[in-house]
């Protein structure tokens, strides 16, 4: 039984299945926010809530579209694929009621940019966590 599950857990890492990198969804440091659910941090970067519980201002940074990280985050957070994401935000910029997030080009930059503004909200790769962000959501 053990062996047919790693052989198992084996085939889903050679396929790519298996994150090898945990995410977690960061805030600056000086954000009064310190934690959040799924499902808001879902609405925020899905453009529904423009706002953090406590009412501060959220503006999502995403990683580029096609990144492994981005795919995740959206499959684990959203529930959605990235046929489903682009579906989405197709309608929504058409009917005019919404704008993707700015994307960044890796886990640092994301994490650069959050540090320096509060309103700021991004996902990074828990390697890339350092003292100028808050982890607010762990991503599994």
């Amino acid at each position: 039984m053990i062996r047919k599950l790693l052989c198992c857990l084996l085939l889903a890492l050679a396929a790519g299945t298996v994150s090898a990198a945990e995410l977690v969804v960061v805030v600056s440091a000086r954000s009064p926010v310190t934690t959040l659910r799924a499902e808001q941090v879902a609405d925020i970067f899905l453009a529904e809530a423009r706002r953090f519980p406590d009412g501060g201002e959220a503006v999502a940074l995403d990683l580029p579209i096609g990144s492994p990280l981005r795919d995740e985050f959206y499959l684990k957070v959203a529930n959605r694929t990235p046929a489903l994401m682009k579906a989405y935000w197709t309608k929504k910029i058409f009917t005019g009621r919404g704008q993707p997030p700015r994307e960044l080009q890796n886990s640092q930059a994301v994490r650069k940019l959050v540090a320096d503004n509060p309103t700021l909200i991004g996902y990074i790769e828990r390697s890339a966590l350092d003292a100028s962000v808050r982890p607010v959501l762990v991503v599994h």
